[in-house]
């Protein structure tokens, strides 16, 4: 009896070979994940790219986007009928269709976060202010 319990344990260890290691696997993936993060979120806030990210974004990223956009476009109004029963077209819309179209359109050249700069209107904005400052000081000299 006491043989046949030995024997039981042994096939138990080569059926779940996980058991029997020990936890350094999962450990060190863990830790390589707390190590990891803070790299991630540092190369996630970048807002002034260079000529390369730019030069990628425009080749590679955009038409990428673009063509997620259309699939998404297409997977969205075969669900449509669907997802209009279960009421949860908003939801999908979101997924499928704007969420890829603002991460393709809606973000500056080279940018990781979608999102309008207003870098344009506020130049725009400061060159109307002083042009008309200097008509307005050309006028009173007048």
């Amino acid at each position: 009896m006491l043989a046949r319990a030995s024997k039981v344990k042994r096939e138990d260890k080569r059926l779940n070979p996980v058991r029997s290691q020990p936890p350094t696997l999962g450990v060190l993936l863990f830790l390589s994940l707390l190590v990891a993060s803070p790299v991630w979120a540092q190369s996630s806030i970048d807002e002034r790219p260079n000529a390369f990210k730019m030069t990628g974004d425009l080749l590679v990223a955009r038409p990428i986007g673009l063509a997620i956009t259309a699939v998404g476009t297409a997977a969205f109004v075969v669900s449509l009928p669907f997802t209009a029963m279960a009421g949860s077209v908003s939801e999908s819309a979101e997924t499928l269709v704007l969420g890829p179209a603002e991460a393709t359109f809606v973000r500056c050249l080279g940018c990781l976060e979608p999102g309008y700069s207003y870098k344009d209107a506020e130049r725009r904005q400061a060159r109307r202010e002083e042009s008309t400052t200097a008509a307005d000081e050309m006028s009173e000299d007048n």
